[in-house]
């Protein structure tokens, strides 16, 4: 990368200081700014370059994403779960993608027209208990461990799954190891159902080129230095393995030549299975079918960052310091160059929103600042010492609006936490819809109504790192923050007052939109009328999209995820329904809540 300020001044820079969500003006230590302006090559101690201001508004002509006509006129609804969740007397012990498909047929026969999940992006296959969606491997390529492996053409008998689909986690290990040894089975047995099978396979691999190659490449090498008790990601590794142009790797790529050919059928799989989903989500009615998400970044020693994906080395992205995480989050995570993206002409970007939309109609952008800036933490200190670093906006806005496009698909930003100013209307012209949460649209006033909702946005309840209704109307959130030490007993004492004075302002703002006849705000639980009126709330706001989250109808009520916890901690990623597949046509809360939706929102009108 270079090193002049100059060329760095085009279009990023490391201000000095910002403003965090709270309007409160946080200065980036000296030493924090000379650490990150070293990992972006240039030199901390030269001139400081003149940091241009950001892109406060586009012009009249700037691309815009795709968002149907219709949509205006006959706003959505839809359903997101987490696909690992799912609970099914056919499947392996984790949500798969036949899972996602009878899924997105039982939504979409009840009026569901969109079905959204977690990121379904490549982790480590060789250490499944690496399990976070928003920490993979790489971007581009999926998740092998949802393939639904008795979909798979030549599958034999499934081994004995008792212990697996009992667990009320998903024991990442235990499935991985048996979805590995039965995939590889099939593989060297008979990994084509027939010619047009094997032509199709070698489309998959011509489209998909050298990224596919060099992912299918480190998997392989992954999975060999574990066996060598090396780890799985590339920093534990000798340094003759960090390259993919190594002497090293190329002799392993000849001797390995079977295994690395095992990846890219794994991914040929798992991306032919994600496509049948979107199928049965289009032909059970859905107008927009599934709906992906995108992790704002990677692992800092996985796939995308080893093969030279423009990823940047010496800093980590995270958040600064809030209500909620008084000490900042880390968040682990490489974050891409913004030179080296400018260099390539935004080929990597462009590539990775391909993928992503290869098989969606709609595509959530996680952290969707990231396309503005990324709060960056240098190796070695902690997130109070981090600072911001700035990415070209116009030309990423361009291209997400152009496969936008190319796909027909819905883009949707998740703009929570630090929000720069000017950044929300700078997404509303280009089209990206905001995402809206009934936890934070709310002043000290109360809850703000339905009407106040825009109409370029996603409504719903809450989101993965968020409780579900009933956690958050019983306050475990609260506990569970100062339990794990994220907060202080003090302001821990002080959420509790506000969440009894919350639940108070919530019933009241249920019975002034007419969703509530009457429920008291004082129960220990909450009561079923509530969690049905608060989702007839979000339907009737004018967003063009509402979604119900699967786990406030049928479970699980403990949260996805606690930022800020270890997996010791918090068993992030892993609970399961408590409800399989095959039972939610009988289950009153998901009917009564999916009529209420279908009602406020047919599908033409």
């Amino acid at each position: 990368m270079s090193g002049r300020p100059d060329r760095l001044a085009r279009w990023h820079g490391i201000p000095p200081g910002y403003t965090d969500a709270h309007g409160m003006r946080r200065r980036v230590p000296a030493a924090s700014r000379r650490a990150l302006l070293a990992a972006l090559g240039v030199d901390p101690n030269g001139a400081a370059p003149d940091t241009p201001a950001p892109e406060r508004t586009l012009t009249a002509g700037a691309a815009r994403c795709f968002v149907p006509e219709w949509l205006e006129g006959a706003p959505a609804w839809g359903l997101f779960c987490q696909l690992y969740e799912l609970r099914s007397g056919r499947n392996w012990g984790i949500g798969d993608f036949r899972d996602l498909a009878d899924l997105a047929g039982i939504a979409g026969q009840a009026g569901a027209d969109f079905l959204g999940v977690n990121p379904l992006h490549a982790l480590f296959l060789a250490a499944p208990d690496r399990c976070s969606p928003f920490a993979p491997s790489h971007r581009s390529f999926l998740n092998p461990l949802y393939i639904a492996v008795d979909e798979v053409p030549g599958a034999g008998a499934p081994p004995d799954l008792t212990a697996a689909r009992e667990t009320d986690r998903v024991d990442y290990c235990r499935v991985g190891a048996l979805k590995a040894a039965a995939l590889r089975e099939i593989f060297a047995r008979a990994p084509f159902a027939d010619d047009a099978a094997r032509a199709d396979h070698d489309d998959f691999v011509q489209e998909r080129g050298s990224a596919l190659y060099h992912h299918a490449l480190f998997e392989a090498l992954s999975g060999d230095r574990v066996r060598a008790g090396q780890g799985a990601g590339w920093h534990g590794w000798p340094e003759e393995y960090r390259s993919p142009q190594t002497a090293a790797v190329d002799a392993f790529a000849g001797r390995q030549g079977d295994d690395i050919a095992f990846h890219i059928w794994l991914q040929w799989i798992a991306d032919r299975q994600l496509a049948r989903a979107q199928k049965a989500a289009r032909a059970a009615g859905m107008r927009i079918g599934l709906y992906l998400d995108l992790a704002v970044g990677a692992a800092p020693d996985g796939s995308s960052s080893w093969s030279g994906q423009t990823m940047l080395r010496g800093v980590r992205v995270g958040a600064p310091p809030d209500l909620f995480q008084t000490g900042g989050q880390d968040w682990g995570l490489a974050a891409p160059s913004p030179e080296a993206l400018e260099a390539q002409d935004f080929a990597p970007f462009r590539a990775m929103i391909r993928a992503q939309l290869a098989h969606a109609g709609a595509l959530r952008v996680d952290h969707a600042m990231g396309l503005w800036q990324l709060f960056l933490i240098p190796d070695g200190v902690s997130a109070r010492e981090g600072g911001y670093l700035r990415y070209p906006t116009r030309d990423m806005l361009r291209v997400l609006a152009e496969e936008s496009h190319k796909a027909r698909a819905i883009i949707v930003g998740e703009d929570l936490g630090s929000v720069p100013r000017g950044f929300r209307a700078v997404m509303a012209q280009a089209r990206v819809l905001s995402y809206r949460l009934l936890y934070f649209e709310q002043t000290e006033r109360g809850f703000l109504p339905p009407r106040r909702y825009p109409e370029s946005a996603l409504a719903c309840l809450s989101t993965h790192d968020l409780p579900t209704l009933a956690d958050w109307w019983q306050g475990h959130d609260i506990a569970q923050r100062e339990r794990f030490g994220l907060v202080d007993p003090e302001t821990s004492a002080g959420h509790r007052e506000d969440r009894q004075r919350e639940r108070t302002d919530l019933v009241a703002a249920l019975q002034k939109a007419g969703v509530l006849d009457h429920a008291p705000a004082n129960g220990a639980d909450l009561p079923p009328e509530i969690l049905c009126a608060a989702h007839l709330f979000m339907a009737r706001t004018p967003s063009l999209l509402a979604v119900a989250r699967l786990a406030d109808l049928v479970g699980p009520q403990a949260a996805t995820n606690i930022p800020g916890t270890s997996e010791e901690e918090y068993p992030n990623w892993q609970l399961r329904s408590p409800t399989a597949i095959e039972d939610l046509r009988a289950n009153v809360t998901f009917q009564k809540v999916a009529g209420l939706l279908s009602q406020a929102r047919p599908r033409f009108r």
